[in-house]
This record gives structure tokens, sequence and C-alpha cells, in this order.
């Protein structure tokens, strides 16, 4: 800072010294370093200036001995102050005409010593400030002495730049104002500084949309607007559908790419007064403002969904996305920050679990059930350590010869209060929670040790199926050699052991996916495709991944006559496994009918309430003991 250095030049000081007695860091180019260093400045010269401009010296040589004048050292390093200072500074009278200016003055107004004195000050007021703000400042200095501040300063060329400056009264003997001293210096590249601060604290980097800081605080300005006005506002909660797909496959400079296009698109579809932000990730919300018609809304929703529908060009890629909208309202739904925004986001994860590409309003239902799930969640937590999880176990049977050959183990959840909760109400909450981590490795090792008592009492050659979530195929699920040491510990093999999954795994196609799952089948634990024929059902997994077994899904089998559609497809299915090398397994067998249409099209094996319900270990046993 270059008056920090000039000035303690000319206190003789070192500039560090000069910073620790201000409490100034070396970096620190604040607006508040600068007021203080302005305060010393007036401090060393104010009294010294009082003694020269009362003896109408102000022009003397201040390199000339002070015998040449009469006036003593002091007097000097005032003079030396006042005229080598980079910061300008000049003298009036009470009345506020000028007498003098210094060189720096000239340099930072445009204008000559001689055009300035004899002007009173009021000629270098700025057009960027009101006739108000400066009899406030004028009427401060009147009766405390001084006022210190940002101003405009304007050139002689009618150009402004910000300053900071101060205004200082010198009294005469009898503590009459006698004259004026006004130091200002431009601190243009401080608020170049404080701009690119604000906008980097306030604005997303990648995206330039609002951050989520900034849309916090103009979203409590628009509730306080829309409060006093009586209207209405919106807000919408946005998340991309299946952005990691692209993220992982296309590389995240293009992910960063379509984020970006995705604001522009948002910009385009709300007005200049709405705001659109980026809260991190995916994530997008919108400030509906001053709102005369919900309807209002509703096009906007529309606008929004068809636009993110439309495809977008990445260098030489064309992907398609959709996205997911929740949508609440000032005041009908709330009236506080964050029980609006958590409405909206509740909202959007009704409009993703509904089917995606489209919004949903918040309801208070949502709300119910959002806090049921927080619940749920809050005893999962206590269901381990209680003891309340078990394990049921369902036969795979021939179809051939009727022999159980397998035994998917199934988990069950009794709630102390709730009673029994099946699994589709809580292994979705597990999983989005990480529960299902721990979850899943006491599944495994239940099964494990289950298996090894029944391979060694009725079949050495039975196994049990366990499903696995995708979670536990990522780099923190699964430790492989963990689950070969447990079954070793339980006296039997991992070929006891098929793993269902999902075609969630198979989607999220890293390169860990791909080495876990040849690792497992390496180890000999078998692989089951889980629930084939619906979802994606690409055929390009089969040829990628190593895969033992297709599950044929119950909606095809339950409604399978020889006459039905279902009957193709389930064919259709087994040929194309059969040449694949794979095995077929149909889930939901409840008729002789269907176990007979499905051995006829060769289907391997079968599960379903015609041959058992799910069981518990001990009356699995029984069913295995009758049938050996």
């Amino acid at each position: 800072m270059p008056i920090l250095d000039e000035l303690a030049d000319t206190l003789q000081m070192k500039p560090d010294s000069l910073r620790a007695h201000l409490g100034i860091s070396e970096d620190d180019a604040s607006l508040q370093a600068l007021g203080r260093l302005q305060k010393l400045l007036v401090e060393v010269s104010s009294p010294l200036l009082g003694r020269i401009v009362r003896q109408g010296i102000l022009g003397l040589d201040p390199t000339a001995g002070a015998e040449a004048y009469g006036y003593d050292e002091s007097m000097r390093l005032a003079s030396l102050v006042y005229r080598n200072s980079k910061e300008g500074m000049l003298v009036t009278d009470a009345r506020g005409v000028i007498i003098d200016v210094n060189p720096a003055f000239e340099a930072l107004r445009g204008y000559s010593a001689a055009e300035a004195v004899g002007q009173h000050v009021r000629t270098l007021n700025s057009s960027r400030h009101s006739a108000e703000f400066y009899r406030a400042v004028w009427g401060r200095v009147l009766r405390g002495g001084s006022w210190q501040g940002e101003h405009w300063g304007q050139h002689s060329d009618g150009s402004v730049f910000p300053e900071w400056l101060s205004i200082n009264t010198i009294y005469d003997d009898e503590g009459v104002a006698h004259r004026r001293v006004i130091i200002f210096s431009n601190i243009s590249q401080i608020k170049q500084a404080e701009a690119i601060i604000w906008r980097q604290a306030n604005f997303d980097l990648l995206t330039g949309l609002p951050n989520r800081q900034l849309f916090m605080d103009r979203l409590e300005r628009s509730i306080t607007r829309a409060h006093r006005n009586q209207r209405k506002l919106a807000i919408l909660f946005l998340d991309l559908d299946r952005f990691k797909e692209i993220n992982d496959t296309l590389g995240h400079a293009m992910g960063d790419i379509l984020l970006k296009e995705v604001g522009k698109r948002l910009q385009g579809c709300v007005r200049s007064t709405d705001t659109v932000a980026r809260l991190g990730g995916d994530e997008f919300t919108v400030i509906l403002d001053d709102l005369h018609h919900f309807g209002d809304v509703g096009r906007v929703t529309e606008e929004i969904l068809r636009k993110m529908a439309e495809p977008f060009a990445l260098d030489s890629d064309t992907v398609f996305i959709s996205t997911s909208i929740g949508v609440t309202y000032y005041p009908d739904d709330g009236e506080l920050i964050d029980d609006l925004l958590n409405y909206a986001d509740q909202a959007m994860y009704v409009a993703k679990n509904q089917g995606r590409n489209r919004y949903a309003r918040f309801d208070p239902c949502m709300q119910e059930a959002t806090q049921t799930r927080m619940r749920l969640l809050n005893d999962m937590h206590l269901a381990l350590p209680a003891g309340e999880f078990s394990l049921v176990y369902q036969p795979i049977v021939d179809l051939r010869s009727a022999r159980i050959v397998k035994a998917e183990a199934l988990l069950r959840w009794q709630h102390p209060t709730r009673g029994l909760i099946l699994p589709g109400d809580f292994i979705p909450l597990a999983e989005e929670s990480g529960m299902i981590l721990e979850i899943g490795e006491w599944v495994f090792r239940q099964a494990a040790q289950q298996i090894q008592r029944w391979r060694e009492r009725y079949d050495p050659a039975l196994q049990v199926s366990i499903n696995a979530s995708p979670m536990q195929f990522r780099a923190d699920g699964i430790d492989l050699q963990d689950w070969l040491d447990c079954l070793a510990a339980a006296g039997t093999t991992s070929d006891g052991i098929t793993l269902e999954i999902t075609e969630g795994v198979l989607l999220d196609q890293g390169e860990d996916v791909l080495a876990r799952l040849e690792a497992f089948r390496s180890a000999g634990m078998r692989i089951a495709l889980d629930d084939f024929g619906v979802g994606y059902s690409s055929l390009s997994y089969l040829r990628k991944f190593d895969i033992d077994y297709l599950k044929i899904d119950r909606s095809f089998v339950s409604s399978l006559t020889e006459t039905s559609n279902d009957l193709a497809v389930c064919e259709a299915i087994i040929m194309m496994a059969h040449k694949l090398g794979l095995e077929v397994i149909a889930e939901g067998i409840e008729t002789a009918q269907q176990r007979a249409l499905l051995a006829d099209i060769a289907c391997d094996l079968g599960q379903g309430y015609l041959f058992a319900r799910p069981l518990a270990a001990e009356a699995f046993e029984d069913l295995l003991r009758t049938a050996g």
C-alpha cells in the first residue's frame, strides 16, 4: 500500500514496524486499513499544518533549512508529508474556499493548483452523489469536526473513480474552526479486488449463476417483499435425471459443459427479475417472484421440462437428459425459508419417484411421509444391534426334477411397535442412508453360517442367493477377502453363494464395478441378474459381464397362459440365455399351469408360492428334510 510506505519513510520508521503499530497485515488492502492510515496521516500533519497555514507558508521549500523560515524540524516534517504524499490533499478556510492543494491532488483530480485555489470545495462535488448526501457530510463536519467514508471522486474530464475521503478541522487557539484538511485516496484497485472476492463468494464459478449463499439472501429479500406487498412467490427445486451416468460415461469436462448449458436454458425460461441459482452438483433452484396466478408457475415448469428434454450438443456428442422439479409456494405452504426449501426438496423427490421428467407440487402428505421416513431411519439404526432383523428363505427348484437346488435369503424386519416391515419399505431408505453396507454384511454372515449347516446335513451342492445392493460394489463396499475368510471360518466354500444383482449395478459401469464382479466369480461365487425383462434389459450387459443366471421378472409369469404374449417373451429370454450359456430362473410361479408352461419352454429353475412361501430357517430345514 503506497501510503503506508510513504508515511513510514516520512516518519523514519520501518514499514513492518508501522504495520505492527496499526495492526495491519502485509497483504491487507482493505478500506479499514486505508482509513487507519489516513487517520494517522491527519494526526501527524493536522497540528503542524495548523501552524503552517496560520503562518501562510504552505508553499515553503521543505528542502531548505529550518532557519530559512523560522520554523522547527517538526514543521518541515509536516511539509514533507503534505507535498510528497500520493494521497490527494487540500486545505480550505472555514467557509470551504480552497487555499492550497498538494501535487497529488493535481494528479488525481486533473485540476492545477491555480485552477483550484480560490474555488469553493463544492465545485469538486461528484455527480454520483445527491445534494442530500453532501448536506449530511458537511453537517457531520460542522457538528463533530470530521467525516470519513467512501466517495465518488470526479476528475476534471468528468470521469469518476471511487475514493476514500477524510475531512478534518484545524481549530485556532480559541477553538474556532480555522481550516479544513481534506485527504482522499483512489481505491479503484481495492474496490475491484472486493468485487472479485464478493463474486467468488456469491456466484457459482462454473455456471456464473448465484450460489447457495446469494440464493438464500435473495430468497429472504423476496419473501420480505412478498409479505409487504401481499404477493406470492414460488420456489422450484430441480435435479437433473441420470446426470451421473453422463458424467461417468463422457467425463467430468463434458458434465461441466452440460451444467453450464442447463444454466443458460433455465435463465431463458424465466423473467429477468426471477432468480436461477445452482446449489451444487446437478441441483438448481428458481425463485419466481411477484406472482399474480399460480397458473404462471405451471407454464414456467412446463417450459423448463420442454427445454431440458431437447438435445444438448457436447462437442462431438449429443446427449439427452430430463429434470425432476419440486414446487412450493409462499405463503400457502409455509413462511419460513428452511421449511419452504425442505418442502420443495420433498416435492422434487416425489416427481423423481413418479418416473422423472415431471414436476410435483408440495402436499402436506409429503411432509408426513418424510417424517415417517425419518422415524423409520432412526429406528433402523437401532434394529441391527437389537436383533430385530431376520432372514427367511424361499426355495428355488429344478423344474424338471422338482428338487430344491437353491434358496433365496430374504430380509425381514420385525419392528417392536409397527410389526413386520417388508424390504420394499426400508431397503431404499437403507441404501439412501448408507446403512445397506452394514446390513448387507450381516445378511452375508447369517447366510454363510446357514448354508454351511444345510450343505453338511442335506445337500453339499445346495446354494443360497443373497441380494446385493449397487452400493456394495463401490470402493467402500464389500471386502471380498473378508467374505472369503468368513466362509472359511464357517466351514464352507464360496460356490455355495450366489449374488443377486439388479441392472442398477450394471448401469454403474466403472472399472471398479467390473473388477469386483470378476473377482467374485473368480473366487467361485455365482452371479444372478434379477428382474430381467424390466428396466433396460440391455443385451450388452450379458456380453460384457460374466453372469450365471437370469431371473425372469414375476410380471411376465403372473399372467402366463398358452396364448399370452408373456409366454412368447419368456420363451425368447430362455432361448437367448441358453445360447449364452446361462441358466434361467422364473420368479412368481403360483400355479401348476405356470410351472408346466415354463417347463415346456425349457426354463431351468422356478421360484414362487407354488413351491413354498419364504420360510424361517427352521421351517426351511424341515422342507429340506421332507424333500430328502
